[in-house]
């Protein structure tokens, strides 16, 4: 296996995290993925070793969400929940359950800018230039949308200036 698949390898957990954060549904995230992992080996001779792959993975995922989105609405599938409820996930303590939820639903209810910068600088931790970068906007840009978005995630989840911060969320439910 090359070096590049390896590296690309790697970067898939993050990948499917952020894409199903971003479009909130685990098939199209799935796709999403999928188009981005056959848009990237096909690209593979554009990435120079040494740069940040998973900033240009990122970058071609913003790219084919933003076409994706640009289509027409695709027709709903449905699923057999008795065929998928091996890969759902119980927790043992309700209140990060809960948590979850409401963060999940607080975060679909931001608008797809403000969305898109708190997922990538605060579940994925990327600086504010990476995700500028990832997204074709200015910094100053990301910085509006990202203070923005905090304050009406802050809104939506009933929180104080001083009280838990979406990252604290997030990672309450990384550890769940």
């Amino acid at each position: 296996m090359s070096e590049f698949h390896s590296l690309l390898e790697a970067e898939i957990p993050r990948l499917r995290r952020y894409a199903r954060a971003l479009v909130r549904e685990a098939d199209r995230a799935d796709d999403l993925v999928q188009d981005t992992l056959i848009r990237a080996l096909a690209k593979q001779h554009l990435w120079m070793p040494g740069t940040n792959l998973r900033a240009w993975l990122f970058t071609l995922m913003h790219n084919q969400h933003v076409n994706n989105v640009r289509r027409p609405a695709r027709e709903a599938v449905e699923l057999d929940a008795e065929e998928n409820s091996g890969t759902l996930v119980a927790t043992t303590d309700p209140t990060a359950s809960c948590q979850l939820r409401e963060l999940e639903k607080a975060l679909g209810r931001l608008r797809q800018e403000e969305r898109e910068v708190i997922l990538l600088v605060g579940l994925e931790g990327l600086r504010y230039d990476e995700t500028a970068e990832i997204l074709g906007v200015p910094i100053g840009t990301v910085r509006s949308r990202l203070f923005r978005g905090r304050e009406t995630l802050r809104k939506l989840l009933d929180m104080d200036e001083g009280a838990v911060t979406v990252r604290d969320k997030v990672e309450i439910a990384k550890a769940a």
